[in-house]
């Protein structure tokens, strides 16, 4: 008769080890109501992901493996003993020399019966982009296969299916399927990368692939889900993105045509990044213990995305804007942030700056960027000031596109916890704002985002009149210089030979690299590019490697 599977897509908690494990015996006996027999649950389940140098502590392995004897035992406490439950943890390894300490595993675990039957450590481990496992883990060097009703399951961690190897080792090993355990995080273009890597696994081996995937928001990470099973040329079974869902799909007998299960409808390209966006605030929001947040309400762009994301990741009403007027603040900015405010529910302040401004001023004459400065770090002070007295955590509305080139205030624009569009352009900003107005509309709702702050020209607002494209090129085409200068590492050459004006080129490269250290002191916020400032792209704030270019851009801003 058919195997029930279950591909339990949760979102796990780094160091939670009781909350993790509890979240798997629940999904476990949701399961086995269903009539699931084995029940998969993503990598490093027990610990949450990624653990990073806590895997390096003894301390901290013994408490995941005590809550993993813990679990083994509830699972039989609760007549579940004979479900088979395969998830993901941290292992420990024996060093040969007496002196040299026991190194952590990337491990899957099989609880059956109220005991640990079978253990796989990961075979490759990821050294790039955001991945530092080589330098945690001790990799594995050993094929797993399971037994499940009589059924064979060849088992693999993540990276595993990236590389060669470890597929390749389960041939001949008469598999029915392979299953594989994952803390994939998301970043646009990746679901479809799995779906044809997995596939061609499948074609490999001859069976079908069974990827379970975690989901939610942790650091600078966000993992989407989007579970699924196939074949070599056709999806099976689907979770749907940014949400726990268990999904059951039948592995039918041998020689017998494959079932199909349930099939979550693809996102579009905008929603994909938006709910990305959400679910990375709203999982950094509640796993360090926050309920509210706060941010200045300018009228621009930013602010307002910034808005709408924090609005649906943890409502409204727990959202804090703050007006911040200066001298040079034009009425109809007053009058977008609190339309803004009131379309968001959004608790909505007025603290005109210009008292505290002038107050610095009379004992400290500034002009010119030093000016500018200033009302930008009395804005973020004032914010500072509403997250010590209510425990808000601030949010940073700068976008990638601004971050690239230094457009912001160190202390100033640039204060707060946490930055949700840090990794998207402003080109992608606009797009997206345009997405979650027509969504709405699509739904009979108040669009949260007021036209006008989409459509007027983006300025800060610092000295009369001033705009954007003042000091910058359009930001059609800086996105473009700059998505080939960071996103791709083309230099000055390739960039000029592509058709670039050479004076943008030169002023874009410049702007770039002597930004770097204010790279350094931004707020986290969630990746979902494939290339991301911090983990992604790491270089030197002190270097004197500069692209040749004709007249460097002189850094004055701080």
């Amino acid at each position: 008769m058919p195997l029930r599977i279950a591909l339990a897509q949760i979102d796990t908690c780094v160091g939670d080890l009781d909350g993790n494990t509890r979240a798997v015996l629940d999904h476990t006996r949701r399961a086995a109501e269903s009539g699931a027999r084995l029940v998969a649950f993503p990598e490093m389940t027990v610990t949450g992901y990624p653990i990073e140098d806590l895997a390096l502590r003894a301390s901290f392995r013994r408490g995941a493996e005590s809550a993993l004897t813990r679990l083994a035992t509830a699972l039989v406490s609760e007549g579940l003993g004979d479900v088979t439950v395969v998830l993901g943890m941290v292992g420990t390894v024996r060093t040969v020399s007496p002196d040299a300490p026991d190194r952590p595993t990337n491990q899957a675990v099989v609880l059956r019966g109220g005991e640990v039957v079978a253990r796989y450590d990961k075979r490759h481990l990821p050294n790039y982009g955001v991945f530092d496992e080589f330098r945690i883990f001790a990799p594995g060097d050993h094929p797993c296969v399971i037994e499940v009703d009589g059924r064979r399951v060849g088992l693999v961690i993540c990276e595993d299916i990236w590389q060669d190897g470890p597929v390749e080792a389960l041939v001949g090993e008469d598999v029915d399927l392979l299953l594989v355990l994952n803390g994939s995080p998301y970043e646009e273009g990746k679901v479809s990368q799995r779906a044809e890597l997995a596939g061609r696994h499948a074609a490999t081996l001859g069976v079908p692939v069974a990827y379970v995937n975690m989901v939610g928001g942790q650091d600078d990470l966000v993992f989407d889900g989007g579970s699924f099973v196939l074949t070599a040329d056709t999806v099976l079974a689907q979770s749907p993105q940014f949400v726990e869902d268990l999904l059951l799909w039948d592995l039918a007998d041998a020689g017998a045509a494959q079932t199909r299960g349930r099939l979550a409808p693809p996102l579009h390209p905008d929603e994909e990044v938006y709910r990305a966006l959400v679910t990375g605030l709203a999982g950094y929001v509640r796993k360090n213990g926050f309920t509210r947040v706060a941010l200045g309400m300018s009228g621009g762009i930013d602010s307002a995305l910034v808005a709408a994301i924090a609005a649906d990741a943890i409502g409204g009403e727990n959202v804090t804007g703050v007006s911040m007027p200066s001298r040079w603040s034009s009425d109809h900015s007053k009058d977008d942030a609190a339309d803004l405010a009131a379309r968001v529910g959004a608790d909505y302040r007025v603290q005109p700056i210009k008292p505290v401004v002038d107050a610095f001023e009379a004992g400290l004459p500034l002009d010119g960027v030093a000016a500018e400065n200033l009302q930008a770090r009395v804005r973020g002070m004032i914010l500072m000031a509403v997250s010590n007295a209510e425990g808000h955590l601030v949010l940073a509305t700068g976008n990638k596109t601004e971050l690239a080139v230094g457009y912001s205030t160190i202390y100033g624009d640039a204060v707060g916890g946490y930055a949700p569009i840090k990794d998207v352009d402003k080109s992608r900003v606009w797009a997206l704002s345009r997405w979650r107005n027509n969504h709405a509309v699509d739904r009979g709702e108040i669009p949260p985002i007021p036209e006008n702050s989409i459509t007027k020209p983006p300025s800060a607002e610092l000295r009369p009149g001033q705009v954007d494209q003042d000091s910058l090129p359009p930001y059609d085409l800086l996105d473009q210089v700059l998505d080939a200068y960071v996103e791709h590492a083309e230099g000055r050459a390739e960039l000029l030979a592509r058709g670039y004006d050479a004076e943008v080129v030169d002023r874009v490269l410049s702007l770039v690299d002597r930004a770097e250290w204010k790279r350094r002191q931004y707020p986290l916020g969630p990746k979902v590019t494939a290339l991301a400032f911090g983990r992604d792209r790491r270089l030197p704030v002190t270097s004197k490697w500069r692209e040749p270019i004709a007249s460097p851009t002189p850094s004055t801003e701080h």
